[in-house]
């Protein structure tokens, strides 16, 4: 069996003109995962992981090393090579990515959000089915029904956490990338990714995440790895 994703000598830093500075998000990275893995990445605030994720996703564009994903339609695909109209596929039917940040459209509601996402893992000819599953994540995640045909501007922190975390896990990508998927979560909410998590490694999907609550990790991550000042160092 070969990698689903495998970094080689990734690195990536920032410029800031103005200030004529060069910040270092990674350098040299190495990092591999097995299809069905769950691995986790810890460290401080500033070290550099939530980078790696962006680069896979490619909102960051890799300053050298390559990203080989095995891609259901592509094969194997080196992703800061790839296509921009590749990585559009990719995102929308083989990756998800659970920000700690809401990035929604203007004037969509918390229903259409995690809709959009079901009708473009079953189609749009089971919509019946792509209803019944948004209303059924929506309710798993305690997202009150009034507030469905809202805007999610006006709700909290948590709340758009939990809806970010809806719209990406409903979609049952190959690859799911988790930064910091517990950052502003209360207890309750915290066993309930943590059951959808479960769920999604038992069906197969492989799973690379950051994370601050080493407790949250313990059980569920596969490997671990620390960073520091760019690198990982264990």
């Amino acid at each position: 069996m070969k990698e689903l994703l495998k970094i080689d000598d990734l690195s990536k830093s920032f410029v800031m003109h103005r200030a004529e500075r060069r910040i270092l998000g990674c350098q040299h990275i190495h990092l591999s995962l097995m299809p069905g893995e769950f691995v986790g990445i810890t460290g401080r605030s500033g070290s550099g992981k939530s980078t790696i994720l962006r680069c896979i996703y490619r909102t960051n564009l890799p300053e050298s090393g390559a990203i080989w994903y095995d891609s259901e339609s592509f094969g194997a695909l080196d992703l800061c090579q790839a296509s921009e109209r590749q990585m559009i596929y990719l995102r929308k039917y083989e990756m998800g990515y659970v920000s700690q940040f809401l990035n929604a459209l203007p004037r969509q509601t918390a229903y259409d959000i995690v809709l959009k996402s079901a009708l473009e893992t079953f189609g749009a000819d089971e919509e019946e089915k792509a209803t019944w599953e948004t209303e059924r994540m929506l309710r798993h995640f305690d997202i009150d029904e009034s507030l469905w045909l809202l805007y999610p501007r006006t709700f909290s922190g948590g709340e758009k956490l939990r809806l970010n975390i809806a719209a990406a896990m409903i979609k049952q990508p190959r690859l799911l990338l988790l930064d910091e998927p517990t950052a502003s979560l209360d207890a309750a909410s915290k066993v309930k990714v943590r059951e959808l998590i479960e769920q999604l490694k038992a069906q197969g999907t492989t799973m690379l995440g950051i994370f601050h609550d080493l407790e949250f990790m313990e059980g569920l991550c596969d490997h671990e790895f620390n960073m520091q000042k760019g690198e990982i160092v264990q």
